[in-house]
């Protein structure tokens, strides 16, 4: 620094740094940045980052696929995973799904108004289908089989194993929980949710998801335990004041405590509405799939 730009231009607390300030025609003249701002400027992450080569920053999000023939291998899987599952759903008729948590025990009263909501079910006429694991899912299951309803599972296979409950007449037992997902809707005309934790939040969306985008028709959902779900209820209103969904998707969403209530409601909007009846059926097994 030079005495007299000092003392003739430069303020007490201005650093001078030589060369050429942009956009100047004076190729000469110092260009000046205050102490703060130059420290600023050599300490912001975005000048530490733009200091990185692109390459060397997108370097992560380029590499990871894996070998053609792993992907072929996953891809065969998944075929075999869709087929075994629809052949065993497309002779079970009509459905509803029961969504909720494999953690509730047998003396919990939630595993007893499951058991009763898959005995409402089978006296429609309903197949009472889940996720074939313990919890509400058994309770569900079970019964439907006491009361001599058909009663089937789609297990997934899990690092902790999750063995099928002892009330399905028949299970599918699937390697992708997205496989899973697509069987527990695809063969349902109404859904029913029990409390439950991640999983059964992610399938309640699901169905909603694909009513609301017209990808599945309106099929009834049924949320039991009033108190339970009240916080959801909140959050769903919230979305409709804020325009984000729309009054009419939540127009088949029933919240109730009553068996009977979710019956009458299954009556109407999914036994009537759909014009479904009873039929028999019988399924020969393969051997190629493990049937």
């Amino acid at each position: 620094m030079t005495e007299e730009f000092q003392n003739q231009d430069t303020p007490a607390d201005v650093a001078v740094i030589h060369g050429t300030a942009i956009g100047s025609d004076n190729r000469n003249r110092p260009s000046y940045l205050s102490a703060n701002t130059l420290t600023q400027e050599l300490t912001s992450p975005s000048t530490l980052t733009e200091q990185v080569p692109k390459a060397e920053a997108e370097r992560y999000f380029l590499e990871g696929p894996k070998s053609r023939s792993s992907e072929f291998v996953m891809m065969l899987r998944i075929w075999r995973d869709f087929l075994r599952g629809f052949r065993a759903l497309h002779f079970v008729g009509p459905c509803v799904t029961v969504f909720g948590s494999a953690r509730f025990r047998a003396d919990h009263p939630f595993y007893d108004l499951a058991r009763d909501v898959g005995r409402g079910l089978s006296e429609l006429g309903f197949t009472v289908i889940t996720g074939g694991g313990p919890g509400i899912m058994e309770a569900a299951n079970r019964g439907a089989h006491e009361s001599g309803g058909r009663s089937i599972g789609c297990n997934i296979r899990l690092p902790e194993e999750q063995q099928p409950n002892p009330y399905l007449d028949r299970h599918v037992t699937l390697r992708h929980f997205f496989v899973r997902k697509v069987l527990l809707i695809k063969y349902s005309y109404a859904f029913i949710a029990m409390p439950g934790g991640f999983g059964t939040m992610d399938e309640i969306f699901e169905a909603l998801t694909l009513i609301q985008t017209r990808k599945i028709d309106q099929f009834p959902i049924v949320l039991f335990g009033k108190e339970y779900w009240q916080r959801l209820v909140e959050l769903l209103e919230q979305m409709v004041t804020a325009k984000t969904i729309d009054p009419s998707d939540l127009k088949l969403l029933l919240i109730t405590d009553s068996v009977a209530e979710a019956m009458r409601h299954l009556q109407r909007h999914a036994v009537e509405q759909f014009g479904l009846r009873r039929r028999k059926v019988t399924m020969r097994r393969l051997w190629l799939l493990r049937e």
